[in-house]
């Protein structure tokens, strides 16, 4: 159609065109397309009809002026769309001009289409070096965003790049992360694949294979893709294809059986209503373009009279095969077998692709690119003036103004805004779209959800309504090439495999992992331990000899007793401490080694409870103190034993050198000497409490570190030299001619004293934990009870139930 302006059209409102074989002899044919027509693609030209008339009666846009349209078949073919490009940028003139200027007459301002990426790609590289813009209404490769190599090309439909990570995000939200894609072999399914491959990597999605074919390849390809998908086992497939190719796809896994398969959608099929059919993408989400509403266009597109019809060759298709019958002498190759049209067709009742305006998702894409391309011409032609607006129609343009114009564009047609950003895209928004069966069987696209790319990150995606999914169930399906590690393990790669295929490890001992899939464990603290799950970290249990365990209990309760028998013999001694026995024993010593005794018995009592600094230096300065009394005495009653039996020879006067204030004196100095010792080790480096991390992994030993080693040894040490002194003498006089030999008790309980001390070292040293301190203690009250038990017991059996040799004379007789 004529007008002041002419806008280009260009439609894939066929799928296939001729082969033409040239013999260079003669001018070829012109290039014809082949096939059933496509009613959406009608659809779609149609409406830029509907869009151009409406702006032509409009009395605010391009007031006077007339847009005129010409409007071609692609074919969806890359030479078809580039001989209609060269056709639209300088007419059907058959004149060749010379000079240097081309003629203008045949060019037109702007062009609508087309509707593949691949097509508008051809087209942009040939209309661009003319200035002139392309407004694509579906053409989505975010290859097309380059202003380098496509400066004039503009979209009212998101680039692919915003499609790509929504689909990465859809996937990511489902949990899938072991996939499946397929793609048609052209810029639109190779550029949208890789944006969606290299999206789905930051996301963590693993793709298990990624096949492509398009329409025109061997059967032989098609199988082997669909082979491929039987076999595989993830669950989602994404499909990244034109609708023509997934429909010889689907078609082929319709065959034969195959595992149900949930299928994510790209915006050129998961909209089209015709792929409805195929059940077996029942389930199928996707992103598509909003629904959005157009007054009048229904009316407009059933609005076909006769004339109209018979003097269009694609409305002439249209009628024949929506209605199976020609009309009148049609040219048409598959009509000709067909009945004639008889006038009872009514095209009111049709009800295919072409009359459906449920939606509108694409139809509204050219209808945008219509008026916006007006607007662009408005702004070049037209001025306001006060409250009117005057347009020249007599302004001859050039497209290049038009391209100008049309980078400012910012205007809202039927409540949904139009413009676009520096490379063309218009604001990326998005409904999820779910395929879902109704009642009656039939599958039904159904609005789930929506994306808005202009929303802060993380604000992008929403569902609002539950999606059925390939099963028909509501439960989400599950596609992973390994099941999720739970906390406690971590994920080991699978040697060869992609990084969605892993094992689960358990932590080491000493570590966790708190979160699912965790790709690696970390430690505890060194105060904390791994619970058996390894999830979580607790605290140490603090372990320390206690008053509240048996074995605490046990030395408690045998130390208390100590203590008490060594009162108890103590008060024996002392209500007979007139008798024999007891005076013949140095009944002073008995009394302080007795006191000892006790201390000794109780001293053991420090070692148990938690460690405190008190405590600490407590316990092995007391035990010190006490054992060195405890000997001192041993050695002072040894030594008067001896001295008793020197002073029993003629002439000998040795008593008076090692009487009762000699014996205090080397009591009080040799525990001189101990304290000496252990006030040197307080004062240098005393014990002091510390938790134990080394000796068991899963819990804290608190206990006493020595401070200085050397000072303890030195306590034991000095302890152990006395010890060894007293046994030598109390060796030396056990074969004294007395009855009743004193040094014989001695040598016994310093044997035991030696033997318990002896053994006490390597124990104490390999004891783990508060065993140590049950060494000690043990080793205390060993040596505590054989001094007792062998210098006091068989005193206090004679005392108590041999009364008749508690005599001076048997004291005194001879062995």
């Amino acid at each position: 159609m004529d007008g002041d302006y002419v806008i280009g059209g260009v439609f894939s409102m066929h799928h296939f065109k001729d082969i033409v074989k040239h013999n260079y002899t003669t001018m070829p044919e012109p290039l014809t397309c082949t096939g059933s027509i496509d009613f959406r693609e009608l659809r779609f030209s149609r409406a830029m009809v509907f869009a151009i008339e409406e702006i032509n009666n409009s009395t605010e846009l391009l007031p006077g002026i007339k847009l005129g349209y010409q409007i071609h078949d692609s074919c969806t073919s890359v030479p078809v769309a580039m001989h209609v490009a060269f056709q639209l940028s300088s007419g059907l003139d058959p004149v060749f001009y010379t000079g240097h200027n081309c003629s203008q007459s045949g060019m037109v301002m702007a062009i609508v289409g087309e509707s593949g990426s691949t097509p508008s790609i051809s087209m942009s590289r040939v209309i661009g070096s003319f200035n002139i813009p392309q407004v694509s209404h579906f053409a989505t490769c975010a290859c097309l965003s380059d202003k380098q190599q496509y400066p004039t090309f503009f979209r009212t439909v998101p680039s692919d790049q915003f499609q790509a990570d929504a689909l990465a995000k859809l996937v990511k939200y489902f949990g899938w992360t072991w996939i499946g894609a397929v793609r048609s072999d052209s810029d639109y399914g190779n550029n949208g694949m890789a944006s969606f491959l290299n999206a789905a990597q930051k996301e963590g999605i693993c793709v298990e294979y990624s096949e492509s074919f398009y329409r025109t390849h061997p059967h032989s390809r098609i199988q082997r893709v669909a082979e491929v998908i039987r076999r595989s086992t993830a669950m989602v497939i994404v499909a990244f294809t034109a609708s023509t190719e997934l429909r010889i796809l689907l078609k082929e896994l319709s065959l034969k059986p195959s595992p149900p398969r949930q299928w994510i959608g790209s915006e050129s099929w998961v909209t089209n209503r015709d792929m409805l059919r195929f059940s077996i993408c029942a389930g199928a989400i996707g992103f598509g373009i909003q629904k959005s509403v157009i007054p009048g266009l229904r009316e407009f597109l059933l609005d076909l009279s006769p004339t109209k019809v018979a003097g269009s060759p694609v409305l002439t298709e249209l009628w024949e095969d929506s209605f199976n019958c020609r009309l009148g002498k049609s040219k048409t190759g598959a009509a000709i077998d067909r009945r004639l049209c008889d006038g009872t067709e009514n095209i009111q009742t049709l009800q295919n692709l072409y009359t459906d305006t449920s939606q509108l998702r694409i139809t509204n894409m050219v209808y945008k690119a219509v008026y916006a391309i007006a607007h662009a011409i408005h702004n070049q032609v037209c001025e306001q003036k006060k409250s009117t607006t005057k347009c020249d129609k007599f302004t001859r343009i050039e497209s290049k103004q038009v391209l100008m114009q049309l980078k400012k564009v910012n205007f809202s047609q039927n409540g949904y805004n139009v413009s676009f950003d520096a490379n063309g895209d218009p604001v990326a928004k998005y409904e999820l779209v779910n395929w879902q069966k109704s009642e009656s069987g039939r599958i039904e696209m159904v609005t789930v959800g929506h994306y808005d790319a202009s929303l802060p990150v993380g604000w992008e995606f929403h569902i609002n309504k539950n999606i059925t999914w390939v099963d028909g169930g509501t439960q989400v399906p599950v596609s992973v090439c390994s099941d999720s590690c739970p906390p406690g393990t971590r994920k080991v790669l699978k040697k060869g495999k992609p990084i969605c295929c892993y094992d689960c490890v358990p932590c080491p001992e000493g570590e966790i992992s708190n979160a699912t899939d965790s790709p690696d464990c970390f430690p505890c603290p060194k105060e904390f331990w791994p619970n058996a799950k390894k999830d979580t970290c607790f605290p140490k249990p603090v372990e320390f000899l206690s008053f509240d365990e048996v074995l605490g209990i046990i030395l408690a309760a045998f130390s208390v007793g100590g203590a008490c028998l060594a009162i108890v013999t103590a008060a024996v001694f002392f209500y007979h401490r007139t008798s024999p026995i007891v005076r013949a024993n140095n009944s002073e010593l008995s009394f302080l080694l007795l006191f000892s005794l006790t201390l000794c018995f109780l001293c053991s009592l420090t070692f148990i409870g938690a460690p405190s600094d008190w405590s600490c230096m407590l316990r092995h300065t007391a035990f010190g103190i006490t054992f060195v009394l405890c000997i001192s005495c041993v050695l002072g009653k040894t030594i008067v034993v001896l001295m008793a039996f020197k002073a029993t020879l003629p002439g000998s006067n040795v008593m008076k050198w090692f009487g009762p204030p000699q014996q205090r004196m080397t009591v009080v100095s040799f525990t001189f000497v101990q304290v000496l010792i252990c006030t040197i080790w307080l004062v240098v480096s005393p014990p002091f409490p510390m938790k134990n991390l080394t000796v068991y992994k899963e819990r804290i030993i608190l206990e006493c570190a020595l401070g200085s080693a050397i000072g303890f040894w030195a306590v034991l040490g000095y302890i152990g030299l006395l010890a060894v002194f007293c046994l030598v003498l109390a060796v030396l006089a056990r074969k004294l001619p007395d009855n009743f030999n004193e040094a014989k008790l001695i040598t016994f309980s310093m044997l035991i004293f030696c033997a318990v001390w002896i053994t006490f070292i390597p124990a104490y040293v390999s004891s783990p934990g508060k065993f140590t301190v049950a060494v000690e203690i043990f080793a205390i009250l060993a040596s505590s009870f054989g001094l007792i038990l062998c210098i006091f017991a068989p005193k206090c059996f004679i005392i108590l139930f041999k009364p008749e040799k508690n005599t001076k004379k048997h004291l005194m007789s001879k062995n």
